[in-house]
């Protein structure tokens, strides 16, 4: 059987969302099947819409949640079912307001970090994943938090996130590899 690997983008789904913070992850996982996988995304069931290639003898699956932020868990869940592939061969790529806009970390395991989408997923599919953290800065304000994560990068932003999702789609071979935190510091160089 083919090694199997999972790539989950967080976000939701919808053209008023499609620029927001929150949704960083979808615009990353975009930008990585662009550059690896020959065909577009397609729905899947009413949880997901997926995208796939081969790589060096790995089936990559990517995957754009339709269930919104914060019940990623059910089509991670479905997803890991569906294909059989077990949580530590999961990759999810998320917003994070914890690290500096422009500010990539990687790792596996550990909590969630408030995160309501990385909840969902450690609730209903376990939390041995890989997590492409991706800053996304925070608000003066802890009662801006919703407001600024559903809002849009600004101008300025978007430029410095084309850089970063363009050096991911180009290292795609390093975030699939054995040591994918080897990407992290060619992103924050």
């Amino acid at each position: 059987m083919t090694d199997c690997l999972l790539m989950v983008g967080l976000g939701n789904p919808g053209t008023e969302y499609k620029n927001n913070r929150h949704n960083v992850g979808f615009q990353v996982i975009e930008a990585v099947a662009e550059s690896v996988a020959s065909n577009s995304f397609k729905k899947m069931s009413q949880v997901a819409e997926i995208s796939s290639c081969f790589y060096e003898k790995k089936k990559i699956i990517l995957a754009k949640p339709l269930t919104f932020m914060n019940l990623s868990g059910r089509a991670v869940r479905f997803l890991v079912d569906f294909y059989k592939i077990p949580i530590n061969k999961v990759v999810i790529l998320h917003d994070d307001i914890d690290l500096p806009f422009g500010r990539v970390k990687i790792k596996k395991g550990g909590g969630n970090g408030g995160h309501n989408g990385l909840k969902s997923i450690d609730n209903l599919a376990g939390s041995d994943y890989w997590r492409v953290r991706i800053g996304v800065g925070r608000p003066s304000e802890k009662s801006m938090v919703v407001s600024y994560v559903l809002g849009n990068f600004s101008s300025e932003e978007s430029e410095k996130l084309e850089k970063i999702k363009k050096i991911i789609a180009e290292n795609f071979s390093i975030l699939i590899s054995n040591d994918p935190k080897k990407l992290e510091s060619l992103i924050n160089s």
